[in-house]
């Protein structure tokens, strides 16, 4: 289910009322997670950083995917960060898990882009959130000079900035060609138009952001850790094994080790993700009948 734009307002002012960790806080419950397994301690955590995977999931919205569904891809690449986080390393949670949220809402766009169809390479999803970017700025540069690149050349100079095959961004120009347009074409017809490009949102945290988020309410910190809580232990645990794993466990490996046929395995699985989708909805809807 998708949020309107006044809930994903409040869903950002909620996050903001979590809890700011210091570095000695957030390694004591690094520990106690990765050492003993204290939901308590993953909830702080995850909690505490639930505001950095809004923040991020935010700057997708040119992409088309609903907000809510952003967030909660940006919630599961947090879960997954706090559960591979290595406190020995001697780097902040946050840092390491900005990686992980990227990667999840990143990997859900191109999932849901109807012109990529198919599995991603990395040097596909680079092109895909940076191809145009890149264009703009080289066809900008070359115009600043008098120069005037061909097709060939501009694939050639594409290729060299993202560090990627040619032929992968000749494949990806042609998925994105039907529906882009230069970002350089001016929005009006008289010469004081304003560039496309000038209108794409800025990455940078605004002001009316930031005043919004300290006046959120405490409800969202909750979603997260009740979505987990609503499965069984049995539920918890495949879930754990077979999404959170650095090399998931098979279905076959956790039937014998519980004693069920990898059917039932696969079912449960299915189960548990259900329940965490109905779970996060249900919350959604919360908020949209507080604010109705």
């Amino acid at each position: 289910m998708a949020l309107d734009t006044s809930n994903d307002r409040a869903m950002s002012r909620q996050a903001m009322k979590a809890e700011l960790l210091d570095a000695e806080t957030e390694l004591r419950l690094a520990y106690a997670w990765r050492d003993q397994r204290d939901e308590k301690a993953l909830h702080r955590l995850i909690t505490a950083y639930m505001r950095l995977a809004i923040s991020m999931a935010a700057k997708f919205k040119r992409y088309g995917a609903p907000m809510n569904d952003l967030i909660q891809e940006a919630g599961l690449g947090l879960m997954k960060a706090a559960d591979k986080f290595d406190p020995d390393r001697g780097v902040r949670f946050s840092t390491y898990a900005v990686w992980w949220i990227k990667a999840s809402i990143q990997d859900y766009v191109m999932r849901n882009w109807s012109m990529v169809r198919t599995g991603s390479t990395s040097s596909q999803k680079s092109l895909f959130f940076n191809m145009r970017r890149v264009q703009a700025r080289l066809e900008r540069e070359a115009a600043s000079d008098g120069l005037a690149l061909d097709r060939h050349q501009l694939h050639q100079q594409i290729a060299s900035e993202i560090g990627v095959p040619l032929r992968d961004v000749e494949m990806m120009d042609g998925r994105l060609a039907g529906s882009d347009f230069s970002l350089n074409a001016v929005q009006a017809a008289d010469e004081d138009g304003r560039e496309w490009i000038d209108a794409l949102e800025d990455d940078g945290e605004q002001a009316s952001e930031t005043v919004e988020h300290r006046h959120d309410t405490a409800q969202l910190r909750e979603w997260l850790l009740t979505a987990m809580q609503r499965l069984n232990q049995r539920e918890r645990f495949i879930v754990r094994e077979r999404k959170l794993r650095d090399v998931p466990r098979t279905l076959e490996s956790l039937g014998q080790e519980l004693g069920l046929s990898k059917e039932r395995i696969r079912q449960l699985e299915a189960a548990a993700f259900q329940k965490m989708r109905k779970s996060l909805e249900a919350q959604s809807r919360e908020v949209q009948d507080l604010l109705a």
